[in-house]
């Protein structure tokens, strides 16, 4: 009878987003170990306290809170510690409050684990990725944004309600930074291969709607949390099933379209390896610049970081 290892998924920062991730996760059976994190090791406890008493009615996983050295085993590393984000206030000016934070973090990862998958979702997510990439020393296919995979199922998700089609079958991206300058690739769009009917006007609400989700969100109720668990759980199901899934995450570009040496959200074939290839996309030339543009605003703030 042959054993397969078991996988293990651990979950950094057990706020909103990486408690309800960390519920996604379990609730689809995506592993066999789960492991929560926290500065607040009480919250870690009750959290993983409440999920295990619903075992019984769900199946078999076992999870706890734990520390750093349980990073040790882990498939998948998901980070989504930091501090939150502020009504009215953008990714970027999350950026200085949240490196000091995510230093700390990084280095504790780093002395358990060297062949997992980091995953991204902190914000500003593309910046804190690439510092992470760049302090951890992985290779860049290893270290993973969450990136624009949440804005792309926003932007479909409105098509979709705009057209009465069923979101899944529309077919859009949101490309560049997770933030104000990303940009939606309207030159590809589609359903089915047809063209999406809708005016300039239409176009351009629908993407006000969905670059500024976030804000609207959180303004109703302090933070977004239920879509952006559903995308990390679809990046990390990806990843251990191997699936060579086209998704839009964050990664190291190198001369897309003219822009190297940043991390943004572009579509991705992501299998067991992380990234195992970057697609590069036929936008046209107005689509380059736009994305060109968020790439300057994003190194910028790089720049600014003493790696």
């Amino acid at each position: 009878m042959s054993s397969s290892k078991k996988t293990m998924i651990v979950v950094i920062g057990i706020g909103a987003v990486g408690s309800t991730t960390a519920y996604t996760l379990l609730l689809r059976s995506r592993m066999d170990e789960l492991v929560l994190i926290d500065s607040n090791k009480p919250k870690a406890i009750g959290d993983a306290l409440d999920m295990n008493h619903g075992l019984p009615l769900l199946g078999k996983a076992k999870v706890w809170a734990g520390s750093y050295e349980d990073c040790r085993d882990a498939d998948i590393i998901i980070i989504t510690a930091g501090v939150s984000q502020r009504p009215n206030e953008s990714r970027i000016d999350l950026l200085k409050r949240n490196v000091t934070i995510f230093e700390s973090i990084t280095d504790e990862v780093l002395k358990y684990n060297k062949d997992g998958i980091l995953l991204i979702a902190s914000n500003p997510v593309d910046v804190i990725s690439y510092f992470t990439w760049k302090k951890s020393g992985w290779p860049v296919h290893r270290v993973i944004g969450s990136g624009t995979l949440l804005d792309s199922s926003r932007l479909r998700y409105l098509i979709g309600n705009k057209l009465n089609i069923d979101s899944r079958s529309v077919h859009a991206h949101i490309i560049g930074e997770h933030g104000d300058s990303e940009l939606a690739v309207w030159s590809l769009a589609n359903v089915a291969g047809s063209e999406i009917p809708l005016s300039g006007e239409e176009k351009h609400e629908i993407f006000v709607n969905t670059r500024d989700a976030a804000y609207k969100i959180i303004e109703a109720k302090g933070a977004t949390y239920y879509a952006i668990a559903l995308a990390l759980d679809r990046i990390c199901t990806a990843i251990l099933k191997n699936e060579a899934s086209v998704l839009n995450v964050s990664t190291l570009l190198t001369n897309y379209h003219g822009v190297s040496d940043v991390y943004l959200g572009v579509p991705c074939i992501v299998d067991r390896s992380g990234v195992r290839e970057v697609l590069q996309l036929q936008i046209n030339e107005d689509e380059k610049n736009l994305l060109r543009k968020s790439a300057d605003k994003l190194k910028g703030l790089i720049k600014s970081i003493e790696m």
